[in-house]
Order: C-alpha cells, then sequence, then structure tokens
C-alpha cells in the first residue's frame, strides 16, 4: 500500500510525466528491439528535457514509401526523407514525428553510425522541432543541435555533428 506522500508524488509525476505514443507502421521495425528501447528513452527526454508541462506526442514508425507520399504531400518534395513532425494546435498535444526505417539504415550505415544510435537521434530531432527548436538560421541550429548532444549524451550516445574519420578502405589509385 502506498503512503500518502507516495501517492501523492505518483500524482504530480502523473500531471508532468510527457507521453509518446509509438505506432508501428512497417512491421521491419521490430526487427531490433534495442532500437525500439533506445528511441524510448530518447523520446522521454527529449520531452522532458527542459521540463515543462505534460503534452504528448505521437511517434509513427513507418517505411520509405509513407515518408515519401507525406514529403511530397506537405513539403511539395516527391523523395522520401528521414524525419518529419507535424505540429498541433492542441495544447495537449506537441503532435506527430515520422521515421522511414529504409533511409534511417541508409543514413547510419554511410555515417558510421549504429541505427539505434540514429534512429534516436532523429526522434530527439524530430521532438525538439515540435517544441519549436529550428536549425534554418546558424544561431538557432547551434542551440538545436547542442540540446541534441546533451539528449544523446544522456544516453551514452556520441555527438552526431561531431567529424567522423573516413571508416571505408580507401580504393588503390593507379
Amino acid at each position: 500500500m502506498k503512503t500518502k506522500r507516495a501517492r501523492k508524488t505518483a500524482r504530480k509525476s502523473a500531471r508532468t510525466a510527457p507521453a509518446a505514443t509509438f505506432v508501428i507502421e512497417d512491421e521491419q521495425w521490430r526487427d531490433n528491439p534495442s532500437t525500439l528501447r533506445l528511441i524510448r528513452r530518447a523520446a522521454r527526454l527529449a520531452l522532458d528535457h527542459p521540463p515543462r508541462r505534460r503534452r504528448a506526442v505521437t511517434i509513427l514508425l513507418t517505411g520509405d514509401q509513407r515518408l515519401r507520399e507525406l514529403n511530397c504531400q506537405f513539403r511539395g518534395k516527391d523523395k522520401p526523407t528521414n524525419v518529419l513532425s507535424f505540429t498541433s494546435d492542441d495544447p495537449a498535444y506537441w503532435g506527430d514525428v515520422v521515421l522511414a526505417l529504409g533511409v534511417v539504415r541508409r543514413e547510419a550505415r554511410d555515417q558510421g553510425k549504429t541505427v539505434p544510435a540514429h534512429a534516436a537521434h532523429l526522434v530527439a530531432h524530430g521532438i525538439l522541432h515540435l517544441r519549436g527548436y529550428d536549425h534554418a538560421k546558424a544561431s538557432d541550429r547551434t542551440s538545436m543541435e547542442r540540446l541534441e548532444v546533451l539528449i544523446l549524451s544522456r544516453l551514452g550516445l556520441s555527438d552526431p555533428y561531431a567529424p567522423r574519420p573516413y571508416t571505408r578502405p580507401a580504393k588503390a589509385v593507379n
């Protein structure tokens, strides 16, 4: 049985704890449970940093074709992208973040990252967009990237913006 203090603490954290609903449209996302665990943690940190009142998000994990359709419909770009964010006018709801598995996998491979780390970064990035952060101007980009790096460091992940040494073997030139 909970004490009066424990019940009060539980009620308070239920009011302030951010909520993320995950919708897995492409079943291939389920192939790697560590990816799902890490992006859930990334979402929780991005929603709670800095702490604000409770607002929910939905994270849709889908495939490249779906992202291509959404990117074409809402941004006029007929190609898949890694992540899209859709803000909401509802004061209790930040909005939606959508990730494309194929693009995430390709980018992770090309950038020498793991899929879980890259997906976690993109979820945090998308949620920060919902919270009003942007990277259109250099000054805005700097503050958004700093926050992303902080969130990822709390997950034990390295700075995604740090220069990486070239990891593939070079071709011999004759």
